[in-house]
């Protein structure tokens, strides 16, 4: 009898000890056999599974980056064919706000050994807590490190490229802790349009030409459309320094602002599609300040080269307005439309 019981407790103990050494996979704790048709990513962290839907038809190439790392099968810095997150730690949590993984030196300083492009898609916004996006250290320089929120975070949209959501396991993002760990990320094929879907290298690069063109294609035809419309109302735009204007209202006398001057006008600031993103006439009232060159390069050069009631729009492309690096509203690489108008200087 006393044999028996020895050799249960020994039996139990092999048993105990496969099962947390991993020699048994734990049986997932999300249903995953009836998904809707999509791409997801599941990650089995130390608090519990995360289930995240992935918007590939939206942000292809974030998505190819994410599931090329998440399976190996896109280059790296770490060996060919090893998942590259699995082991990895959530490094950065920051309480009502989001988690932030993805980090093979877990301090927020590494990646994968390259950086790729921004992705910004009109519909996916930080609107709401399980929003999946990725982290970067300015305009397009993403890599391997992304964030999930805890809640609404609206300052991150156009700055942070959001690429998929929580479909369940949210609980579970608001347990995560600092230095909780990513035990393994999988992929999950539903349906027959995602059925072949492979991220490799040579897929992940042509998305990125395929991404790149397409920005540009966009650019010309807003900029095209912009002219058009333009002319359409009897507008001629001339151009200087690389800003295109067009003097909708002729000013008074020759004199024009200098340097340090303090100047008083109205502005409206847009996008070549007309949405408004600034304006003083909304407001009612004027803006008043000095030109000491802390404005936008295009904007306060158009206002030197203005008389008094003149009002003239003025067509700012990225380089002499907010660049690469956006502010606010104002995505990356944007060109701007200001309509200005100098009442007193």
């Amino acid at each position: 009898m006393k044999a028996i019981i020895y050799k249960l407790r020994i039996s139990l103990t092999l048993i105990l000890a496969i099962v947390f050494t991993g020699g048994i996979a734990p049986v997932s704790a999300i249903n995953t056999k009836n998904l809707k048709a999509g791409l997801y990513a599941l990650l089995e962290t130390t608090k519990g599974e995360i289930l995240l839907l992935l918007e590939h038809e939206k942000t292809p190439l974030t998505v190819a980056n994410f599931v090329g790392l998440i399976e190996g099968t896109k280059k790296s810095n770490i060996a060919s064919g090893k998942p590259f997150y699995n082991g990895l730690k959530f490094h950065r949590v920051i309480d009502d706000f989001m988690i932030q993984g993805g980090d093979p030196k877990g301090n927020g300083t590494g990646g994968p050994g390259y950086a790729f492009e921004d992705e910004f898609h009109p519909t996916l916004k930080h609107n709401a807590g399980g929003i999946l996006s990725m982290a970067n250290s300015g305009p397009d320089s993403n890599g391997s490190q992304f964030f999930i929120t805890h809640k609404e975070t609206p300052w991150l949209d156009n700055k942070h490229s959001v690429f998929g959501r929580v479909v369940e396991g949210m609980d579970v993002v608001n347990k995560i802790k600092k230095d909780d760990v990513i035990k393994k990320a999988s992929i999950i094929r539903k349906g027959g349009a995602v059925k072949n879907y492979i991220a490799n290298e040579e897929f992940f690069q042509q998305l990125r030409k395929n991404n790149q063109k397409k920005q540009k294609n966009q650019s010309k035809t807003l900029i095209a459309s912009f002219f058009k419309e333009q002319r359409a109302l009897g507008r001629k735009f001339k151009s200087e320094d690389n800003v295109f204007y067009a003097i909708v209202k002729k000013g008074k006398g020759a004199a024009t602002p200098k340097r340090g001057d303090k100047v008083k006008l109205h502005y409206k600031g847009s996008f070549l599609d007309g949405m408004v993103f600034d304006s003083s006439y909304k407001r009612g009232e004027p803006v008043e300040f000095p030109l000491t060159g802390k404005l936008i390069r295009g904007f306060e050069e158009s206002i030197l080269k203005m008389k008094k009631g003149e009002k003239r729009i003025a067509v700012i492309p990225p380089e002499l307005g907010y660049g690469k690096a956006g502010a606010g509203p104002i995505p990356p690489n944007t060109t701007l439309v200001f309509e200005i108008e100098v009442i007193n200087f």
